[in-house]
């Protein structure tokens, strides 16, 4: 009998960036995955590479800005269609302002109140819809 060997899961790592009671999101461009949506900033870790450090290089490559990882929020296992990663939510403080973007084409501050979960990625819902976590 052939042994299987499971693979890794990838880790995906996403910022929680508080201000004056809103938090930052930021819109994914056209033509990228999830092209169209917003999210919480973050991105896949490298091999081998510490979360919180994998978080700041991710929001520098991304954002253009030095930030400093605080405690998780939480850690969720998200299974969508073709993709399978835990995703890693930490607190954040950024370091410096000037938010650059690369991967977004648009970024907001909005309350938490305020934020639609239909136009977020669905990793980024609370609750997503369709597709278990």
């Amino acid at each position: 009998m052939e042994t299987l060997k499971r693979k890794a899961r990838r880790v995906v790592t996403a910022a929680i960036v508080e201000r004056d009671g809103k938090v930052l999101v930021a819109r994914r461009r056209p033509g990228l995955v999830a092209g169209g949506l917003w999210e919480f900033p973050g991105g896949k870790l490298e091999e081998g590479e510490d979360p919180r450090r994998g978080l700041e290089r991710e929001l520098e490559e991304e954002l253009g800005v030095a930030a400093r990882v605080g405690g998780l929020v939480c850690s969720v296992p998200f299974d969508g269609t073709g993709t399978s990663f835990e995703l890693m939510v930490f607190r954040v403080e950024l370091l410096s302002d000037g938010l650059r973007l690369t991967d977004h084409d648009e970024i907001g501050w909005l309350e938490p109140a305020d934020m639609d979960e239909t136009l977020f990625s669905k990793p980024d819902r609370r609750e997503p819809i369709g597709e278990g976590r």
